[in-house]
C-alpha cells in the first residue's frame, strides 16, 4: 500500500518564472513591498497586485503556531519552494509519503486580466511543475493551471502538461465571470475525460470583483471568498447535471474540509425532485464520481455515512502554513480519526490513486 497526500503545495519564486519564453519577458511576475522594507511582499503581475508572495515565510515564523495549533506545519524551505526535489523527497520519506499531488499558491486568485499574460504567466508555471516531476521520478504529481480566458490555448497547455506529469487541471468555484457548470467549460470537460485526468476544484476565488466583496481584507479570513464559491460550485455542478453529460469526468474538492458534504447532499436531495425532476442517487460521490479531501479533525464516522467510503481523500496542505496545514495529518488519521484500517487504506491509497488515476 502507498500513501497519497493528495493535496500539497508549491511556494512560486522568481525560478518559477525562468521558463517564460523571450518574447513573454514583459509578463515576468516581480515581488513588490507596498510598505517598504520589512513589509509584506506581493507579486505584482500584469499592472496589478495579485496575492502574497509567500517565499519569505520560513519554518521559523511558524513556530508559534504550531504550539498553539498542537500540529506540526513547517516544511524545509526548499521543499516548499520546489527548488531542491531531492529535499521534498527525503522530507516525504521522514512523514512516510510516497506520493503527493502538487497545487498552485499564487493562483488563488486571478492572476493576469489580459489573455496574453494570463498565458504566458500559466505556460511558464507549467513548465516548471514539468521540470519538477521529471526529478522526482514519480512521486510528485501535479495540478496544471490553464489560461481559461483564451480555450484553444488552454486545450493546447493541457495536453502538453498531461504528457508531462499532470493529473488534473486547477479551477476555482469561480472562474473570471463564469461559474463552473457554464457551457464555455465543456471543451475542457471533454478533453479532460479523454485524457483521463480529472479537475481540481481548490479553495479560491478566480473573480475580482466578487473576491473582494466577500474577502473584505480588513476582514479576518477568507471563508466567504475562498470556501463558500467551491462549496456552491459543487451544488451547482450537481444541480446542473454535469456528471451526467460528462460520465467519464471526475472532480476533486481540496482544501475545503468535508464537513459540507452532510448538509450540500440534504440541500441536493431536497432540491433536484422539485426543481430538476431528478432525484439524488444513493451514494452521490460514486454514481457522480466526485472526491472531497478531507482534514484530520473532521469528524470522519458522521461524513463517510454520506460520502462513502470509495471517494474521501486526504490532504496536508504541504507548504502551506494556515488553519489547514497538518504535515502529521495522514499519520494522525490513522490513530485518531476514528476510522477502521480499511477505510484508512482507502482514504490514503486506493481513492487519491483512482481520483487522479496514478
Amino acid at each position: 500500500m502507498a500513501v497519497i497526500d493528495a493535496d500539497t503545495h508549491v511556494i512560486e519564486t522568481d525560478h518559477t518564472w525562468n521558463y517564460l519564453d523571450p518574447s513573454e519577458q514583459q509578463f515576468r511576475p516581480v515581488v513588490i513591498s507596498p510598505r517598504g522594507e520589512g513589509g509584506r511582499e506581493y507579486w505584482y503581475i500584469d499592472g496589478k497586485i495579485r496575492g502574497l508572495a509567500r517565499q519569505a515565510v520560513t519554518a521559523p515564523d511558524v513556530s508559534a503556531l504550531e504550539e498553539r495549533l498542537g500540529r506540526r506545519m513547517a516544511a524545509p524551505q526548499e521543499a516548499r519552494e520546489g527548488e531542491n526535489v531531492e529535499v521534498r523527497l527525503r522530507h516525504m520519506d521522514q512523514l512516510g509519503v510516497d506520493i503527493q499531488v502538487l497545487w498552485p499558491t499564487l493562483f488563488l486568485e486571478r492572476v493576469a486580466d489580459r489573455p496574453e499574460a494570463e498565458i504566458a504567466v500559466c505556460r511558464s508555471y507549467n513548465r516548471w511543475l514539468a521540470d519538477i516531476w521529471q526529478q522526482a521520478k514519480g512521486r510528485l504529481r501535479w495540478v496544471c493551471v490553464l489560461p481559461l480566458q483564451t480555450m484553444s490555448e488552454a486545450l493546447d497547455q493541457l495536453r502538453v502538461a498531461h504528457a508531462n506529469g499532470a493529473v488534473a487541471v486547477f479551477m476555482r468555484g469561480i472562474e473570471n465571470e463564469h461559474l463552473l457548470h457554464d457551457p464555455c467549460f465543456f471543451p475542457l470537460y471533454d478533453a479532460v475525460s479523454t485524457l483521463h485526468m480529472a479537475i481540481g476544484v481548490h479553495a479560491g476565488n478566480g473573480n475580482p470583483y466578487v473576491r473582494e466583496l466577500l474577502a473584505q481584507r480588513n476582514a479576518p479570513g477568507t471563508f466567504w471568498a475562498y470556501r463558500m464559491s467551491s462549496i456552491g460550485a459543487f451544488h451547482s455542478l450537481v444541480m446542473a447535471g454535469l456528471p451526467d453529460r460528462f460520465p467519464h469526468l471526475r472532480m476533486v474538492f481540496v482544501e475545503i474540509a468535508s464537513q459540507w458534504v452532510p448538509w450540500t447532499l440534504k440541500d441536493l436531495a431536497r432540491r433536484l425532485p422539485q426543481q430538476r425532476g431528478r432525484t439524488l442517487p444513493e451514494n452521490p460521490l460514486k454514481a457522480y464520481r466526485l472526491y472531497v479531501a478531507c482534514q484530520s479533525d473532521d469528524d470522519l464516522p458522521y461524513v463517510l455515512t454520506y460520502t462513502g467510503e470509495d471517494n474521501m481523500m486526504m490532504g496536508t496542505d504541504y507548504g502551506h502554513h494556515d488553519h489547514a496545514a497538518d504535515l502529521d495529518g495522514l499519520r494522525n488519521l490513522k490513530t485518531d480519526g476514528g476510522i477502521s484500517a480499511r477505510v484508512y487504506d482507502k482514504i490514503v491509497d486506493a481513492n487519491p490513486r483512482a481520483a487522479y488515476a496514478l
